[in-house]
């Protein structure tokens, strides 16, 4: 029979507010940026992203709540934080392929890619769709951990989500080598930097440093998807993926955007 957790520890810090409610705010004024760009633009495959977003300012609410609470913490705001946060990258990436996808078609750049454009999207979002479900699994076992074992079993499944993610995105970065947008190798960095911070945060475990401190959460997570974020707000895809103005764009053009 496994042992007892005597007391899951939510936090081995007391949480900062204010640090919590900045990227609430800018989360916030990113995502009704993308709103207003989403409908404006009709680029309905940007919705994960939005979606992300609101991942990101809901999940950074939840540690503005468990900032008040120390050192009684309780669950529900846990949770928010903890499984949010590990999503909202997921979901920004989906649409990051689908940006690959959709570019690829539009300059006619078959010959340009090692993955046929008409499997890009398919073949990445897969990946991303197992990450997103072994991610939020894992969350969800760890959130009802009544063991040791359980609690372990939990932070296992999250790093076979965030393995896959890194598997699928270091991937898709071979695939867009030289060719496309600098947004595409910028953001694909700074996702592919905030999965191998959490897997070594997951590996480590609850004792390891990076759990400890919570300077390495808002380096290492915070700041680098906050970025990804507010780079598709500056840098649209809708200004180089338009049906109308770039409806008979010719395959030279990838070599200008490469």
């Amino acid at each position: 029979m496994a042992d007892k957790v005597p007391e899951f520890v939510f936090y081995r810090y007391p949480p900062s507010m204010a640090a919590a409610i900045v990227f609430v705010a800018i989360f916030a004024i990113s995502a009704l940026t993308h709103i207003s760009q989403l409908v404006r633009k009709r680029t309905w495959y940007f919705i994960p992203f939005l979606l992300g977003c609101l991942f990101e300012g809901i999940g950074y609410l939840g540690r503005a709540l468990s900032s008040t609470e120390h050192p009684n913490f309780t669950k529900v705001p846990y949770i928010v934080q903890s499984i949010l946060l590990l999503l909202g990258p997921t979901l920004f990436a989906a649409s990051i392929y689908m940006i690959l996808g959709r570019l690829a078609n539009l300059l006619e750049g078959e010959s340009y890619s090692i993955i046929p454009p008409k499997w890009l999207t398919k073949v990445f979002v897969l990946g991303d769709i197992l990450s997103f479900f072994a991610q939020g699994g894992g969350g969800g076992m760890l959130a009802q951990a009544k063991s040791r074992d359980d609690v372990r079993m939990g932070e296992n499944v999250i790093i076979g989500g965030l393995g896959i993610q890194i598997l699928f995105f270091g991937f898709f970065m071979v695939v867009t080598m030289a060719k496309l947008l600098v947004a595409l190798y910028v953001t694909s960095f700074l996702i592919m930097v905030r999965s191998v911070y959490r897997v070594v945060e997951y590996v480590t475990g609850s004792e390891g440093e990076l759990m400890s401190k919570e300077a390495y959460l808002y380096c290492l997570d915070a700041l680098p998807i906050l970025v990804v974020a507010l780079t598709y707000n500056w840098f649209h895809p809708s200004r180089v993926i338009d049906r109308h103005r770039f409806k008979h764009v010719s395959v030279t053009s990838l070599e200008v955007l490469g």
